[in-house]
């Protein structure tokens, strides 16, 4: 979900429709995420372990709290239409650095997760003789590490981030943004082009008329 509008060959898909595709693959996220935890509870309570005690827990619980909110706003601000393009452009810098920070915390509770789940299983051998179960884990681990570093890294790179409209590049004010240059291409498109024509004929009249002044001042004298 948050390399969808990095893909180079999505650029040619429309804005409306990459904005649906991010926010189906976060909700089905959000739904699997709901899932697993209900999983865990469950899981616990049937086997009496205490829960919420441990550092994974509290930040794996963060996580999908702060996603939730996430997905509601960006919902309610990005994907509904009712939202003023303002409010729009100052809660992207907002919405884009909550995403990558949740996708971080997200990485490290599942590595948190795999270890205090290898210390707790592995009684003989132990997780300190590293047998094939902590090497498989381990390895787990790191791809996981690899997985999103080049998220992060496709995420933060300027050079894959998505191109502008033609319209939105010509009429993009100094420090404007995407969402408010749109906006202004089409209120300026219908208005601001037939100014020049209106005061280009308004100059054409006046001067017209000074030359029907002067020529009647001309046949009296």
């Amino acid at each position: 979900a948050l390399i969808v509008y990095r893909l180079p060959w999505t650029w040619k898909c429309s804005k409306l429709l990459m904005k649906f595709i991010h926010a189906g693959l976060n909700t089905i996220a959000m739904i699997l995420a709901i899932v697993s935890m209900v999983a865990v509870f469950e899981y616990h309570n049937a086997r009496n372990i205490p829960n919420m005690y441990s550092l994974h827990s509290w930040i794996g619980l963060t996580a999908v709290i702060f996603y939730s909110l996430q997905l509601f706003l960006g919902f309610a601000v990005f994907l509904l239409p009712f939202a003023p393009v303002p409010l729009r452009a100052a809660l992207m810098p907002i919405h884009v650095y909550s995403g990558l920070t949740i996708f971080a915390t997200v990485i490290a509770t599942a590595l948190m997760g795999i270890t205090e789940k290898l210390v707790f299983s592995l009684k003989n051998p132990a997780y300190s003789a590293l047998p094939p179960e902590a090497t498989f884990v381990n390895c787990l681990g790191l791809l996981l590490v690899i997985f999103g570093a080049l998220i992060l890294w496709m995420a933060s790179r300027p050079h894959w981030k998505r191109p502008l409209e033609e319209n939105t590049k010509i009429l993009r004010p100094i420090g404007g943004t995407p969402e408010g240059t749109e906006a202004e291409s089409t209120m300026t498109d219908g208005s601001n082009v037939e100014k020049p024509d209106l005061r280009i004929s308004s100059e054409a009249a006046r001067k017209q008329n000074l030359k029907l002044d002067e020529a009647g001042q001309r046949s009296t004298m």
